[in-house]
């Protein structure tokens, strides 16, 4: 096994193209949102709480972004139980609501994208556009 590995990161100008198409979305289907682009250690790297969104769907959204970076997988589709045992064994880190999406990119997940504040489907559409926005991420959730 080799002692070092190439690595993807996820630049500021990448989750910042991902949140302006977010936005953008989101201003289309007249639903604001709270967005959150965080990268592969689920450090936040792009925010924004469009005028109108809910407060609380500030940590939702950015919970949402960590968990599909830790566990590289869309938000949602966890197994009932099992997504309250893991969101108290992390203390509320860990949330399985619909809006989160894992930024893949060459087979490497390099961030997430959380998005609250709509309907889960809303925040999923909204996700969707973001990551859309990035050149060869993965789209097909």
């Amino acid at each position: 096994m080799a002692d070092v590995v190439a690595f993807l990161k996820l630049t500021y100008a990448g989750a910042n193209k991902m949140l302006a198409a977010a936005v953008a979305k989101a201003d289309a289907m007249a639903v604001p949102q709270c967005i959150a682009i965080v990268d592969n250690g689920g450090n936040l790297l792009a925010f924004a709480r469009m005028d109108g969104a809910k407060p609380l769907s500030v940590d939702s959204a950015t919970r949402k972004a960590i968990s599909a970076a830790s566990s590289r997988a869309p938000t949602g589709g966890m197994a009932e139980g099992l997504d309250i045992r893991l969101a108290i064994a992390t203390q509320g880190k860990l949330l399985n609501v619909k809006g989160g999406l894992p930024i893949v990119v060459d087979g490497h997940t390099i961030g997430g994208i959380g998005v609250g504040s709509g309907t889960g489907d809303q925040d999923l559409e909204v996700a969707k556009a973001g990551v859309a926005a990035l050149a060869g991420a993965k789209t097909d959730f």
